[in-house]
């Protein structure tokens, strides 16, 4: 067996996660995590409420603390060799950050203010996402190009897995994508309920500052292989800042990297974090895979004995 952990991205995030994890891990979510934040962690995870934790600038610090606090609970259990990693957006830094390529202290105060650059370029421009129900990468990419040689700025956002493609536009290019979509050879758009065009061009003012917020860590090599959502490969030693620049601007390419860890011989994915978003990515790419999932502190013992007893 070869294991491999997935962690969430954006919009796994509710009011209550994490709730075990306060008393067991406050020396991660703790005094020194609100001080780094300026705000209260525990308050927002706890109490929210619920408009304020979906909030960018809030959400991405708040699901990368609970799903990395998550991850060290399950290590202290499952002791058992790792293979790899992949982390959806800003998953990627806690697989990065699992896999020891990073200090907690550090990712959270880079994912922080991620998150606080991502919630100002939304701001600029009216822009959002849209799922399409029934269409594949090449035919969002086609239809992207479409858009966009006609003056749009419409462009492939996150390809996740079989059947789940998302691209991201301006407001209008998300209106023309819905009013067209039966012509453009898609069963039906949904809008999501995004801030704006994430993992597109119109996040290029937020890859500047999350490249200056990266250029003072100091990058260590990771334990185990963990896989770009840019190159849907492992990281490689001294790229890994540039890389997670790029992707703020890039296509989550989520689905070839879960086939590209299959091919290298994992067949064994564990979601650990809020929600089970990641595992349900896995079993639509990765079908013959085995899929767990820990989304709180009471889910690790079951799957933790699994796996030692399938090893």
């Amino acid at each position: 067996m070869s294991v491999a952990v997935l962690f969430p991205g954006q919009g796994s995030q509710f009011v209550g996660m994490g709730a075990e994890l306060f008393e067991s891990r406050p020396d991660l979510l703790g005094e020194s995590a609100d001080a780094a934040l300026g705000w209260s962690l525990r308050q927002i995870c706890l109490e929210g409420p619920e408009d304020r934790l979906t909030r960018t600038e809030y959400a991405q610090a708040a699901l990368f603390a609970v799903s990395y606090a998550l991850w060290e609970e399950f290590r202290a259990i499952y002791q058992g060799p790792i293979s790899g990693a992949a982390g959806h957006s800003l998953g990627e830094y806690t697989a990065l950050c699992a896999a020891g390529a990073l200090s907690f202290a550090d990712a959270l105060r880079v994912v922080a203010r991620r998150g606080e650059a991502m919630a100002h370029a939304a701001d600029l421009e009216p822009s959002g996402m849209a799922a399409l129900i029934g269409g594949d990468a090449g035919l969002a990419a086609r239809i992207a190009a479409k858009r966009r040689d006609e003056g749009g700025r419409l462009e492939v956002a996150n390809v996740n897995a079989p059947g789940q493609v998302v691209v991201a536009g301006s407001t209008a290019d998300i209106e023309w994508l819905s009013g067209n979509a039966r012509d453009l050879g898609v069963r039906r758009v949904i809008p999501l309920k995004v801030a704006g065009a994430f993992h597109s061009g119109f996040m290029e003012p937020a890859a500047d500052e999350v490249g200056e917020a990266l250029s003072a860590v100091t990058f260590s090599d990771p334990q185990f292989p963990v896989w770009s959502n840019t190159t849907a490969q492992p990281h490689e030693a001294g790229s890994v800042a540039d890389s997670l620049t790029s992707q703020v601007v890039s296509t989550v390419r989520f689905e070839e990297s879960l086939m590209h860890m299959a091919a290298a011989g994992v067949d064994t994915f564990v979601h650990i974090g809020p929600g089970d978003v990641t595992a349900g990515m896995a079993k639509r790419t990765v079908g013959e895979a085995t899929i767990h999932t820990v989304s709180e502190v009471s889910d690790i013992p079951a799957v933790a004995d699994s796996l030692v007893t399938v090893t």
